[in-house]
């Protein structure tokens, strides 16, 4: 059997823990530089408040139901999910964690064992030990684990947050219920077409032919249908595989127009990526680089533009690739453009130990060492403590987080005070 736990609107639940007043009270999470709103607490969702809808769009609506509005604080989130995950770890060895808040166990030898009272025991734990409310779904196969968690949380009062698909009976009758858009698995443009074919429920989805499903829909659509059908294809993933491209993008609190400010974020963004392909033992072969101006303001001058730089070799130093990215920076900045938004996306990724060789260029070895060192800097004393020089030493850029609460676990000046 396999249980997917899942935490019930987690990052509203994150800022609940150390502020109980919010309890039952709408409160919405907003994106990097509260551009959007990426997280709902079921009150706000009550209220008609969509996901990504634009803060400044519906700040009125906010104000007017008086809606708890919280910048991303994802030093907490990420903390308060650790310590979710460590619980879970206790359950069973065999654990995937699948995102910031959800997590497939795999139970095995535990045929005897009342599943739904085990699922009570789980929840009760982490409730009480960290206050972040869970849903849990047991079935036969990971994708049933899905549709048992919906169910879960779905009817959360007369479930009592755990449910369990053990039965052909609830099998079908879970297929049955659940809309074929909200299949785990299947995107907006397959749920349109199936759609089109007349498939609406999950249940619908499983009687349709499997060369059928081959052909529209690949082996990964087919591997779903045996999943929805109880019979197990999909093992649990021990580790993620390394991505195959990175990104740092980012808006800035304000335009920017002048080349040295552009120069200096996408330098920072760079080195940030080069950070990531080191963790991930990954070097890559090229990157992009692109600037956008801001298109809410149509009285001003509009341009987007991007550019390949492709690397002599492959590389995971923050100097070569800041070196290369600036460079493209150069051939698409245009003088006078209030730009928005910038990016750098590293890509063409490959193992560091398989990077192939260049008889005419090579990378300074060096770097290596002294990357080394940088990381080990970065991970002693946080980041921002040492820079390259193509950043402003002098500057520290924050994201526009104007209703940030407190990083109550992660940051000793932030722990709450008993007076």
């Amino acid at each position: 059997m396999f249980a997917l736990v899942d935490c019930n609107n987690f990052y509203a639940s994150c800022e609940r823990v150390f502020n109980p007043k919010l309890d039952k009270k709408p409160i919405v999470i907003l994106s990097n530089n509260d551009g959007c709103v990426i997280s709902r607490s079921n009150e706000a969702k009550a209220i008609g408040i969509p996901m990504g809808a634009p803060a400044f769009k519906y700040d009125p609506l906010f104000k007017r139901n008086k809606v708890h509005v919280f910048s991303s604080n994802f030093p907490l989130y990420g903390d308060m999910s650790s310590r979710v995950m460590n619980i879970l770890s206790n359950y069973t060895p065999d654990i995937e964690i699948y995102s910031i808040d959800e997590a497939f166990l795999e139970l095995k030898g535990f045929e005897n064992y009342d599943l739904e009272e085990y699922g009570k025991e789980i929840r009760k734990k982490i409730l009480k030990w960290t206050g972040i409310p869970v849903s849990i779904g047991f079935a036969p196969t990971k994708a049933l684990a899905k549709v048992a968690n919906r169910i879960s949380k779905k009817f959360d009062k007369k479930t009592k947050g755990v449910y369990t698909i053990d039965s052909e009976e609830k099998r079908e009758k879970a297929l049955k219920w659940l809309k074929i858009e909200d299949v785990w698995g299947i995107g907006y443009k397959h749920a349109m077409r199936l759609k089109s074919y007349k498939v609406d429920k999950a249940y619908d989805f499983i009687i349709l032919p499997d060369d059928w499903v081959r052909k529209q829909m690949s082996i990964v659509g087919l591997r779903l249908k045996k999943e929805l059908e109880g019979k197990s294809v999909l093992s649990l993933e021990e580790s993620r595989s390394p991505k195959k491209a990175i990104a740092t993008t980012r808006s800035f609190e304000k335009n920017l127009t002048d080349f040295e400010d552009l120069k200096e974020r996408i330098s920072t963004f760079s080195i940030c990526c080069s950070e990531k392909l080191r963790s991930q033992k990954s070097n890559c072969n090229s990157i992009y680089v692109f600037v956008k101006s801001n298109r809410h303001q149509k009285n001003k001058l509009q341009y987007r533009n991007g550019i390949v730089m492709a690397l002599p070799y492959g590389s995971n130093s923050s100097i070569t690739i800041s070196k290369y990215a600036v460079e493209g920076l150069k051939k698409i900045y245009k003088k006078k453009i209030d730009y928005k938004k910038a990016g750098v996306i590293v890509m063409g990724l490959i193992p560091n130990n398989k990077t192939q060789l260049n008889i005419f260029e090579k990378e300074n070895p060096k770097h290596q060492i002294l990357m080394k060192t940088l990381d080990f800097i970065t991970k002693k004393e946080g980041t921002g403590k040492i820079k390259l020089g193509s950043q402003d030493l002098k500057r520290i850029w924050k994201m526009k987080q104007t209703k940030l609460s407190s990083r109550y676990t992660t940051e000793l000046k932030e722990i709450i005070a008993l007076k």
